[in-house]
């Protein structure tokens, strides 16, 4: 493994040799700028775990070199450095994107204490990009977008799932992103070259949704002028998404329940059982 990388950024000469000494005797790698401007050509140019930035600088401050620095690298882990007494424009700088902060002079055991915890985000959030660009690389996760440990855990979970046949419960509140755990689930398993099929059951009236699920035949009530394919006719040998399955009505659930366990529904309005293949 790669020596850790710190990059301080201090105005103070004598302030800035202490604490790169200090550092360096906890086995980091250093490397260190006197001013805003020459933090940043260094920053473009190499790569750090953490910066520790001072936030009085003559020139450009340290919130203007926090802000560039979240411009070139928005997960870039900063450490502030403030002058004893102004923990408001620490909490400032932490609102604004820094990890955390210490004062100056600084104790020796809190300096020890904040970049390590400092340095293990850093290394988990690392870690986390590179098992999500391993996923990506070999599922197709569509628009399912972060990097937190939560995320890669439901990723995870999709990648299991989806070489399996078995029926998937998805829950969650409303924006959360339902129906795109449920495609990735489809686009990552064997049935992904075929129909993809979505209905929402809360947006369909009780007695519109059975035809709408199995189909109907022609005659079986006033308006059916001709015989429909329901959904999971559509969906045969693919996937159905059934949104919001839970306001579905009891008699409807239990339709869908003998799907489940026989693989087979009748139309509205038939008596004849047809056989599908889909997964749910």
């Amino acid at each position: 493994m790669s020596a850790t990388r710190i990059l301080i950024v201090d105005d103070d000469q004598s302030f800035r040799y202490l604490l790169e000494e200090t550092l360096r005797k906890e086995g980091y790698e250093i490397a260190s700028a006197s001013s805003g401007e020459q933090a940043l050509q260094i920053f473009k140019n190499d790569s750090f775990d953490v910066v520790t930035l001072d936030i009085k600088m003559p020139g450009m401050d340290g919130f203007t070199v926090l802000s560039e620095i979240k411009k070139l690298k928005p997960e870039q882990l900063t450490v502030i450095i403030t002058a004893y007494g102004a923990q408001k424009i620490a909490v400032e700088a932490v609102k604004q994107g820094a990890y955390d902060y210490f004062t100056k002079p600084f104790d020796v055991d809190e300096l020890r204490l904040v970049i390590r915890r400092a340095v293990e985000c850093s290394y988990l959030s690392r870690e986390n990009r590179k098992l999500k660009e391993e996923l990506h690389k070999k599922y197709d996760f569509g628009e399912i977008i972060g990097n937190s440990g939560k995320i890669l855990e439901v990723l995870e979970v999709i990648k299991k799932v989806s070489s399996t046949d078995v029926t998937v419960l998805i829950q969650g509140e409303s924006g959360t992103g339902k129906e795109l755990v449920a495609r990735s689930v489809h686009n990552n398993s064997p049935r992904k070259d075929r129909a993809f099929v979505k209905i929402n059951c809360a947006a369909i009236p009780e007695g519109v949704l059975e035809s709408e699920l199995f189909g109907h035949e022609k005659g079986a009530f006033t308006d059916a002028s001709f015989q429909k394919n329901g959904r999971f006719e559509s969906a045969n040998l693919g996937t159905i998404f059934l949104d919001e399955i839970g306001d579905m009505s009891l008699a409807t659930q239990a339709k869908v329940l003998r799907v489940l366990q026989e693989k087979e529904f009748e139309r509205v309005g038939s008596t004849r059982s047809i056989k599908v293949d889909v997964r749910i």
